[in-house]
């Protein structure tokens, strides 16, 4: 050990001084925000199943991967981290030249541990090193005490919804920003967005359920309540269907309006003729007493459109759009589930040197599209497919030029496109022919 250390390093027998530059990795979990590669699986090949080390320790607070001279156990204390323990490897920590030594940090899951692991960056710094056969001190290092920006996380991001991610109670997440702010949106959370689910999103969240009529939980954002806060939030801005007070003085027009209105909410069976009729006096009455506006036909505004009566509609108008928008999420989000599940969509981050299948996939879509020839598909990344992604980027306004971030590469929002045009043209075979055409 003598000859491979400098003597400048050493002080008692086994601890000696190392040069290192240290980075830091995470555990993936399903559902998150966004990945480095792109997906949960391709995390999980890039970081390992995320819960188990290479000798076969659980991940727990202080855990290192070093370089395979280092023996299973041996202590590293880092300035400003702490101390680690060893027992992982990875195919890129190495020993360098001159002397340097790669050190990879687990900082924690999900993507808290994905933002800490993002923040951290590369640093390169002098540290202390304890053999196993050495009395060691006791490991020392909590993730918490790293910063965890939300903002490190917006290069990985693309262009999908929330569903599918699933934030519960209690996380502190990008994903819990985004239930916020499309809660937010949707006119139901008027509070600071913090990323943080507390009880004031678990309440937001209950009420949003309870208005639009679902059972769904309120400690979880679960996929149907997504698909509906998807739907709400696209119809935020909507006006109401009826412009106005409702009664035998209003105009044809906006009679006409109310008829077909009440019509779609199942309550008049008329012809919309613009005529206030007793059909439609009889229709409002119905709807009226069915949300408790009045009790009898004697009561004040029984039979005409008041401004409670049209609030009243126009919530069940949208309730019933915001349903109908909702099952399409929901069944888009299950053939982008099965494409994946089939490896039928690209589903990581690619780039120049990438080779295998998802390259091969990632020529194979492209070619269908025209902007790469069938007869190249070989499942190798080069000049020739760069180009072609490039062609795809700019055709459909990702990028403006060949110079700017990610041209060529399959980065956050390429990788967003791909797939949303995959599961749509999925979605129309599934519509027109069946389920088992996937």
């Amino acid at each position: 050990m003598a000859l491979l250390l400098p003597v400048a390093a050493f002080g008692e027998q086994g601890v000696y001084e190392q040069e290192f530059v240290v980075t830091a990795y995470y555990s993936p979990l399903p559902g998150q925000c966004c990945y480095v590669r792109g997906s949960y699986e391709a995390d999980k090949i890039l970081n390992g199943e995320g819960h188990t080390a290479a000798d076969g320790t659980a991940v727990f607070d202080g855990l290192a991967a070093a370089p395979s001279s280092y023996t299973f156990g041996t202590r590293i204390t880092l300035p400003g981290i702490g101390t680690v323990s060893v027992h992982d490897r990875g195919g890129a920590i190495q020993e360098w030249q001159d002397n340097v030594h790669r050190l990879d940090i687990w900082v924690g899951y999900g993507e808290e541990g994905l933002a800490r692991a993002l923040a951290f960056g590369v640093q390169r710094m002098r540290g202390t090193v304890y053999v196993s056969s050495v009395r060691q001190p006791a490991v020392a290092f909590s993730p918490s005490s790293l910063p965890a920006p939300v903002a490190s996380l917006a290069p990985l991001q693309g262009t999908t919804n929330i569903l599918g991610t699933a934030p519960a109670y209690g996380d502190r997440s990008v994903s819990v920003r985004r239930l916020q702010e499309a809660l937010q949106s949707a006119g139901y959370f008027d509070h600071d967005v913090t990323g943080y689910f507390g009880s004031v999103t678990q309440k937001s969240l209950g009420t949003f359920v309870t208005a639009m009529g679902i059972q769904e939980p309120a400690d979880i954002l679960t996929d149907t309540a997504a698909a509906y806060l998807e739907a709400a939030r696209e119809r935020a801005v909507a006006s109401s269907p009826i412009p106005g007070v409702v009664d035998v003085s209003s105009t044809a027009s906006r009679i006409a309006a109310a008829q077909r209105t009440l019509r779609f909410l199942g309550y008049y069976q008329g012809r919309t003729n613009g005529h206030f009729d007793e059909t439609l006096r009889s229709a409002i009455f119905r709807f009226q007493v069915a949300h408790g506006i009045v009790s009898s036909s004697e009561s004040q505004g029984a039979g005409r459109i008041g401004p409670q009566t049209n609030a009243a509609i126009t919530h069940q108008w949208n309730r019933r759009l915001v349903a109908r928008r909702a099952t399409i999420l929901l069944e888009q989000h299950r053939v982008g589930t099965l494409l994946v599940e089939q490896g039928k969509v690209v589903d990581r981050f690619l780039s120049a040197g990438n080779a295998g299948e998802q390259v091969r996939l990632l020529q194979t879509i492209l070619a269908d599209k025209g902007f790469f020839p069938h007869t190249e598909i070989n499942g190798h990344f080069g000049p020739l497919t760069e180009q072609a992604v490039l062609a795809f980027q700019r055709d459909r306004g990702i990028i403006e030029n060949s110079v700017a971030p990610g041209a060529g590469t399959v980065g956050p929002r390429t990788l967003a496109a791909l797939q949303a045009e995959e599961r749509m043209k999925a979605y129309r075979l599934v519509r027109a022919e069946g389920w088992h055409m996937l």
